[in-house]
């Protein structure tokens, strides 16, 4: 079986030359990344070398490596004429990476249109990543619904990312991905547990960052009324950011089978999550095979 990781970032020449052409957010002077709500960014260069970041794939030991569109960068969000070109470049891109890398597909959420995710999935991408912003409420949930339909007919999964952050003024650095980051990974599980599943039920849906942590608020969940906090099979967290007290929490709150390795490189290095062999195998081989093939636990393990 594969080993895998589901969550990193690679934007590829076209992606590059394309936010470069930009003038308004999201887009690059240089190497220097504008965002509404942030502040500017230097990136480093090496982190969008295809070369570099195959070999370091391979020295952590992955045959396969899920790179997405960074949702924070806000392109999902832009009106169709805008965002086209973007998303165009992108898949562009992360269609023609060297192994091991695979990638996630990406959609227009200024207007849903299913036919032009299907052709991108029809690319060889792997599922579909979604901002967790667009995935907040019960309207989210239903202007989605095609694009979540079409991975349901596919059976494909969904793969839900901190989306942009709004502007907050004169704040830290780290306060975007601590803050609204992390409320929106809690936002989204929530209302898939309340509205994305009841729809969807054949839906299989991971997670970024351990969901902002939001199963462990599965006591408060009890006590506010909403359930026993029934651990749903086909919905996984992945690890990227957390190390081993949230890892080991998230497991004791969901159980092993549910939470999968992902580490957000090159904003995040793979991390020893210490919680023995039997759980490294689980997160990197099994739980992965799971989440993209919809398969059943590996027992033998």
């Amino acid at each position: 079986m594969t080993v895998a990781d589901v969550h990193q970032h690679l934007w590829g020449a076209p992606l590059l030359a394309a936010l470069r052409a930009r003038r308004t957010p999201p887009y690059l002077d240089g190497w220097t990344l504008h965002l509404d709500g942030e502040p500017p960014y230097e990136v480093d260069p090496a982190a969008h070398d295809t070369a570099r970041r195959a070999d370091l794939a391979r020295a952590d030991g992955l045959d396969l490596a899920l790179v997405s569109l960074s949702t924070p960068l806000g392109i999902e969000w832009l009106p169709p004429g805008e965002a086209r070109p973007l998303l165009d470049a992108y898949h562009e891109g992360a269609a023609t990476l060297p192994e091991p890398f695979g990638a996630w597909a990406a959609a227009n959420l200024g207007e849903i249109d299913a036919a032009a995710t299907a052709k991108a999935l029809d690319a060889g991408f792997v599922g579909l990543q979604l901002p967790a912003t667009a995935l907040a409420d019960p309207a989210g949930f239903e202007r989605c619904a095609p694009l979540l339909d079409l991975l349901e007919e596919r059976s494909l999964p969904l793969f839900v990312h901190p989306g942009p952050a709004p502007a907050a003024g004169d704040v830290p650095a780290w306060w975007a991905a601590l803050v609204p980051y992390v409320q929106q990974m809690q936002a989204s599980w929530f209302a898939f547990r309340a509205f994305g599943r009841p729809r969807h039920p054949r839906l299989r849906v991971c997670f970024a960052m351990l969901a902002g942590l939001a199963p462990l608020h599965g006591e408060r969940l009890a006590a506010r009324g909403g359930g026993r906090g029934e651990v749903d099979p086909a919905a996984f967290v992945e690890t990227s950011s957390y190390g081993p007290r949230a890892a080991d929490a998230t497991v004791r709150a969901l159980g092993v089978d549910v939470v999968v390795h992902g580490t957000d490189r090159p904003y995040a290095e793979p991390r020893d999550l210490a919680l023995g062999e039997a759980a490294t195998h689980a997160f990197r081989v099994a739980n992965p095979h799971r989440l993209l093939h919809g398969e059943e636990r590996d027992n033998a393990r």
